[in-house]
């Protein structure tokens, strides 16, 4: 019996995918009870959840879901579990409750907004019939009483607690409804609304806040009039709270409001609405000017500027750079680049500090970015360079140390947004030499600031010579004597990235002094120390995916659990660096990262000049990697790249993309991995990186979804309608360009998907495969050939792609029909299935078979000879389809040796393998006496 939990847990996977669900139960809670670690004890409470759904015993469901969310609040998986359980016990209110989580967690999942329509409009049906929360429904009950009756509860403090929940659900659920939102709206709804808010209870604030949003949305014109009504002053304050829910309802509102102001999601026209012109620019440059106020305000919270700082970048900048009118994001910049700058700029270990999350000043950075990006031409970019040189300038003052100060963090920030608007800035005159001045400083914040600064600014190799000659001995100095942590682990990343500045360990080697695993040690420590400050155990994770090019702290590393585990905790946090880092530590942990071959010849004329040669360490090589591999995994990998996954599109750049698709592609390289991983959400994450990023980083996506497609049940890899957004990606590799192994993954993948269903197999004709696919069957490589073949051979079953092979002008039939002659018995398997299954859905291909080529009847003669009985079968199947197709066609068979052939295979004695050969034969020699082609023995 085992005793390892993770093994366990497993076991329980496979169970539960086999359908076991009693098994599968069992092993989970047999692991539950073996098990000490607290993230893994959440998982097994609601996979065992998922067992008693299935069983149908939903009050345990329900309270192995608890469990698990009593250990992460935020365990979406154990929400929507909870969620279902609760519904099929009747406790709608709860499961509308869980289900709002989930979609707040992960708004575009159709499968919890499908949810919430359902409970909303269950909930509804339960209210009519009621007539209200409280009391039986009544002759002549009107909307408007409901509603009235409703606001009644919530207003009266000393109703009952169940109540008033029951009727701030009933009222979310009423205001997402058309009629319901309208009632709201013409009987003194908002202004009943703004009491609750008024009343400082953050469940009413809550509730009035999303019914207000269901209200909003797509009609233009209440959005316009509820904006008006609340003013954008009391919705900016709400969003400033230092309540995160309230905040985060607040801004869904104002991004509701924007929308409908925007034109943009689903519109839908009201009454005379579709006549009304409302001058939404206005409104829309009011909003902008209060997001910008707040960036500046003392008395916005941290949140609160994220929300701001994130409807910026939603709203601003283009979606489509197609669309020539980058007005907003040119408003923004006149108007509050500034302010931008400023937030930027902060010191959080300063006193004046405005109030910061974690991500502040990165999401500015990005808003910096977005705006840089959005312009159209160098007029407008050279606008942005001197707004920003000019906000430096009055911040530099020699008297002022404070000052000078926020300068270099200001160049720090815009290095992490627009990069080589950063660099220009790094150009100004006395910017670089007061990063390195600062460096020497007495005064730690100096030292940290500079220090952060001269990071950023290595990044691009021409800076990264200056302060190699500048300022690495005044950061090993640093390193060495400061006792301060936070100025420790920056000193020692600027170091690890200049040493690293050629991409391989040797100069990492060189400015470390050997000393790289010691320092690694370090890094994990500081990662792994909770007490620290998340920013600060961040560094160490990008001091880490520097040191980890050192072959030996690779191998290092992923033997420390602990460490893998807290850097995979941190990677869930929205933070650009920390992605990028994590991607970066574990691409050189997998060794997925680009390497050049070595020429023999060059490398012995290096060696003659004596100059440094490259080797590969012994670690680097497969037998290793493929250890580090199966330590990764068994870690937990997966889950953290699939959360990773998940960041927002300003948070994971192209870059992070493929990062993370290169490693996903090393994780696959094992077929027996391939199973966990699609059980731990690899699948799913594949699919978003295989459509958008880098065209390297689409093409690393889609090989891993090949591998994992090439053998998985796609009905369980990729459930649903994802199945069919595999196709493209795994067409995409079908490419001359692309390589022989991703052709022949491909290859193998969409065989697997045409099996399994008619509309999977028009998808793969619709996304223009098909002649590809041909292009592969006259390939000289025989596993490319058999693959294509065998290919073809699953999607003959669909109608279009008869209608192909029978439309004249082309050599599809003529191209199978030679394959069958093939001496590769899998490549005839395969054609001759092909074959069969042509000839038997279409009688016009029975006569152009004879006529594509002359050595039609020596084929299908050596088909019907053939060894191999499930060639000779197929062989036959297609000689019975010509006979049964036309009697002339019958008669030419019948004069050939093939009448000698049928009659001695006809002749055998029944025989249990044999006997479905025996038998077709036997049809083909009925049919042909039908015809009175040939006669019966007895009147011969």
């Amino acid at each position: 019996q085992m005793e390892d939990p993770i093994q366990l847990k497993e076991e329980g996977n496979k169970y539960f995918q086999a359908s076991d669900y009693e098994k599968a139960l069992q092993s989970y809670t047999q692991a539950i009870k073996l098990n000490k670690d607290k993230a893994l004890q959440a998982v097994l409470y609601r996979n065992r959840a998922a067992c008693f759904l299935k069983k149908e015993e939903y009050a345990k469901a329900a309270s192995d879901a608890s469990r698990a969310i009593d250990i992460n609040a935020s365990d979406i998986k154990a929400l929507y579990r909870r969620s279902q359980a609760l519904e099929k016990l009747g406790k709608l209110d709860q499961a509308f409750k869980d289900a709002q989580k989930c979609a707040t967690l992960e708004p575009r999942n159709k499968n919890f907004q499908e949810t919430l329509r359902r409970l909303g409009a269950n909930i509804q049906e339960k209210v009519n019939a009621r007539g209200t929360v409280l009391e039986p429904h009544r002759p002549g009950f009107s909307t408007d009483s409901r509603v009235q009756k409703m606001f009644e509860i919530l207003l009266d403090e000393n109703s009952d607690k169940e109540k008033r929940e029951k009727a701030a659900n009933n009222l979310i659920v009423l205001g997402r409804e058309e009629a319901g939102a309208e009632r709201i709206f013409q009987n003194n709804g908002v202004n009943l609304l703004l009491q609750l808010i008024e009343t400082k209870n953050p469940e009413l604030i809550l509730a009035a806040v999303r019914t207000l949003s269901g209200m909003c949305t797509g009609h233009k014109a209440r959005a316009t009039a509820i904006l008006h009504y609340l003013g954008i002053d009391s919705i900016c304050m709400w969003m400033s709270v230092d309540n995160e829910e309230i905040s985060l309802a607040v801004c869904n509102l104002l991004q509701t409001i924007t929308d409908c102001l925007l034109g943009q999601g689903k519109e839908e026209h009201h009454g005379k609405e579709e006549a009304l012109v409302l001058d939404t620019k206005k409104d829309l440059r009011m909003i902008t000017m209060r997001l910008l106020d707040m960036l500046v305000s003392k008395k916005v919270s941290g949140q609160g500027r994220d929300r701001a700082l994130n409807l910026l970048n939603k709203n601003i900048p283009r979606k489509d750079l197609k669309d020539h009118d980058n007005s907003r994001s040119i408003f923004v910049i006149d108007n509050g680049l500034k302010k931008i700058l400023k937030v930027v700029g902060q010191i959080p270990e300063m006193p004046d500090c405005l109030p910061l999350t974690e991500n502040t000043q990165l999401t500015a950075s990005v808003l910096l970015n977005k705006l840089y990006d959005d312009l159209r031409c160098d007029p407008e970019r050279d606008n942005y360079r001197l707004i920003c040189e000019e906000y430096i300038k009055s911040k530099i003052d020699p008297q002022d140390m404070d000052k000078t100060l926020h300068a270099v963090q200001i160049v720090s920030g815009v290095l992490q947004g627009p990069f080589d608007l950063g660099n220009k800035l790094l150009g100004m005159k006395g910017v670089m030499e007061m990063m390195v001045a600062l460096c020497g400083s007495e005064r730690e914040i100096d030292q940290l600031v500079a220090v952060e600064a001269l990071i950023h600014a290595s990044t691009k190799l021409s800076r990264a010579t200056f302060i190699i000659t500048n300022g690495v001995t005044l950061l090993k100095e640093i390193y060495k004597k400061t006792k301060n942590e936070k100025i420790k682990i920056r000193a020692l990343v600027g170091l690890c990235k200049l040493g690293s500045a050629g991409g391989t360990d040797y100069g990492l080697r060189q400015f470390a002094e050997g000393s790289t695993e010691k320092l690694a040690k370090q890094c994990r420590k500081w990662l792994c120390n909770t007490s620290i400050d998340a920013r600060t155990r961040k560094w160490a994770v990008e001091g880490l995916s520097y040191l980890t090019l050192d072959a030996d702290v690779k191998d290092d590393f992923v033997e420390d659990e602990p460490a893998l585990k807290a850097m995979f905790d941190l990677a869930k946090a929205s933070d650009k660096t920390i992605l990028y880092s994590v991607a970066s530590a574990l691409v050189n942990c997998t060794n997925s990262y680009d390497t050049k071959e070595l020429v023999p010849e060059l490398v012995q004329l290096a060696k003659f000049s004596k100059q440094h040669v490259p080797e590969e360490h012994p670690k680097d090589k497969k037998d290793f990697v493929v250890k580090r591999v199966k330590r990764l995994l068994k870690a937990g990998v997966v889950s953290a790249l699939a959360c990773m996954v998940k960041a927002d599109s300003a948070i994971l750049t192209d870059q992070s993309k493929e990062l993370i698709a290169r490693v996903f592609l090393a994780l696959c390289e094992d077929p027996k991995d391939r199973g966990t991983i699609v059980a731990q959400g690899g699948g799913k994450a594949l699919i978003p990186l295989a459509v958008e990023g880098t065209d390297v980083g689409k093409i690393k996506a889609s090989h891993a979804l090949a591998k994992i497609a090439a053998i998985s049940n796609p009905d369980i890899a990729f459930p649903g309608e994802r199945v069919y957004e595999v196709v493209r990606p795994l067409v995409s590799l079908l490419n001359t360009e692309r390589d022989g192994l991703q052709n022949y993954e491909a290859l193998l993948g969409l065989t697997n998907f045409s099996g399994r269903s008619d509309k999977l197999r028009l998808k793969i004709v619709k996304e223009k495969a098909l002649p590809d696919i041909e292009n592969y069957m006259f390939e000289n490589h025989d596993q490319l050939r058999q693959a294509a073949t065998e290919c073809m051979c699953n999607l003959v079953v669909n109608k279009e792609v008869q209608e192909r092979f029978v439309a004249d002008g082309n050599d599809r039939l003529k191209l199978v029909v030679l394959l069958c002659g093939e001496d590769d018995e899998k490549v005839q398997v395969a054609a001759a299935g092909a074959l069969a299954m042509l000839t038997a859905a279409q009688k016009k291909l029975c006569s152009k078979m004879t006529q594509v080529t002359t050595q039609w009847l020596e084929i299908l003669q050596r088909l019907c000879l053939h060894d191999n009985m499930e060639v000779q079968h197929r062989g036959l199947v297609i000689a019975f389809n010509l006979i049964s197709a036309d009697k002339e066609l019958a008669k030419k068979l019948v004069e050939s040796e093939l009448l000698e052939i049928l009659t001695y295979i006809g002749k055998q004695e029944d025989h249990p393998k044999k006997q479905h050969i025996i038998s077709v034969a036997r049809d083909c020699l009925t049919k042909c006496m039908d015809y009175e082609l040939i006669k019966p023995l007895s009147q011969a």
